[in-house]
């Protein structure tokens, strides 16, 4: 069922993603936990967001994707300037991915958490979210990507400069 969203394996897939980081008072990140279709034994923790869409900014692609993958509303413009880019590499559902990735901080106080509006395939290979500080998911060795605890770091000390100004 959720093989018909994937494109043929083996297809190498370029895309451009922005990526959301919510940060609690505490420094606690938000992540979701979930994956690859072809490999559930193997689940990992991942940042929210995904593909900018046609005509969307990056911005705009954030505010949207922290709402379908979360239920957080909060408008592109709150999202403020980016504190990261990257490109990976990675394979998923059986092609290779080259994705481009802007990150952005958000600081958030309560947030109460909803999968109401994710895709059938994210319903399908996403099972949970919590709040991680980048040591702890660090020393699990469960991050999607090495630099996760990185970015952890970096949407923090983002959030505590712009809150101190």
């Amino acid at each position: 069922m959720t093989q018909a969203r994937l494109p043929p394996p083996g297809t190498v897939v370029r895309r451009t993603t922005a990526r959301v980081l919510p940060v609690r008072p505490d420094g606690k990140v938000l992540l979701l936990h979930g994956w690859d279709p072809l490999k559930p034994q193997t689940p990992y923790w991942f940042t929210i967001g995904g593909g900018v869409e046609a005509g969307e900014t990056v911005a705009q692609a954030g505010s949207r994707e922290l709402r379908e993958e979360v239920g957080i509303l909060l408008p592109a413009e709150q999202l403020g300037d980016p504190v990261a880019t990257n490109t990976i590499e990675y394979e998923w559902g059986g092609c290779p991915i080259i994705q481009h990735q802007t990150f952005f901080a958000v600081g958030v106080d309560t947030v109460e958490v909803s999968f109401a509006n994710q895709e059938e395939l994210e319903l399908a290979t996403i099972s949970a979210h919590g709040w991680w500080l980048p040591d702890e998911l660090e020393a699990t060795g469960q991050a999607a990507h090495i630099t996760i605890p990185g970015l952890l770091r970096q949407a923090i000390e983002t959030i505590r400069y712009r809150e101190a100004c």
